[in-house]
């Protein structure tokens, strides 16, 4: 029974963080400062598709399923682009220590996406992600309309179906 208790304290931490999270369904992207590749400040109201649907997916070096996510949608990118003008724009929630391996990681991987840094994790806590990878889908109109945490193969294929519902395709 003492196990019970040792790790209810973790179950309750964790249950209203889900919650949250789908509070965002059909709000914008709350304004928060994150930095380019290059360093410059850049703000999250101002992500825009030209009325196409945005992904944003957080993202960390380190984490491997994130890095699994991103290449699955890398795989699909060119044919999501053709089909709904989708943008990927990925945020990477790497602490000061790994930062700085971003760049080099993301040229390495070969991937076209904006990719924006969160040094202090503003964006990830505004938006509410708990871990990552945490996947969003943005309609046209810039409202947040599909909430994905974590990655298993064959997730794209579910986001692919939310992607085109927002794209107005289904």
């Amino acid at each position: 029974m003492k196990k019970l208790f040792a790790f209810a304290p973790i179950a309750l931490l964790l249950i209203p963080g889900a919650a949250f999270a789908q509070s965002l369904l059909n709000s914008k992207v709350p304004p928060t400062q994150v930095k380019t590749i290059d360093g410059s400040n850049f703000n999250t109201s101002t992500f825009s598709n030209h009325g196409k649907p945005i992904i944003i997916d957080f993202w960390a070096t380190w984490c491997k399923p994130c890095i699994a996510e991103l290449n699955a949608i890398d795989d699909e990118y060119a044919d999501w682009q053709k089909e709904t003008g989708v943008k990927v724009i990925a945020i990477a929630v790497d602490d000061a220590r790994t930062m700085g391996k971003v760049q080099s990681f993301v040229r390495e991987k070969g991937w076209n996406y904006d990719i924006y840094l969160d040094p202090n994790q503003d964006f990830q806590h505004a938006m509410e992600v708990i871990n990552v990878p945490c996947t969003f889908i943005l309609d046209g109109n810039g409202k947040i309309v599909y909430i994905h945490n974590s990655y298993m193969e064959g997730d794209e294929k579910g986001l692919h179906t939310a992607l085109l519902k927002a794209s107005g395709k289904k």
